[in-house]
């Protein structure tokens, strides 16, 4: 009888250790300086809709700072200011989570 379980797949260290430290980067006063930098320089306005960013999170016009080119724990392409843009939360939550779970962002 054929095993029931699929194996578990093989994690990469070098990738895990990469998407813990880019995590880590999310929580440095270094962040925060360049994330207001980039709302302010794209005037609160999401780059994707043109909607205001005025809500608070959760809502869905919260502003949320993207990355357009995936890091993947790449420290060039986490603090490149021209790598990132201002987005609603609901905007990264769906369209952009979505196409790069595709393999299209």
């Amino acid at each position: 009888m054929p095993p029931r379980l699929r194996p578990m797949p093989q994690v990469n260290s070098a990738e895990e250790g990469a998407a813990r430290r880019s995590k880590d980067w999310l929580n440095t006063a270094r962040w925060q300086r360049l994330r207001l930098k980039v709302l302010k320089r794209d005037e609160y306005t999401c780059q994707q809709t043109g909607m205001l960013l005025s809500g608070k999170h959760p809502a869905a016009n919260s502003p949320v700072v993207d990355h357009i080119e995936p890091h993947r724990g790449d420290p060039d392409l986490f603090w490149d200011e021209e790598n990132l843009q201002s987005v609603t939360k609901e905007w990264h939550d769906r369209v952009k989570q979505s196409m790069e779970k595709r393999g299209l962002a």
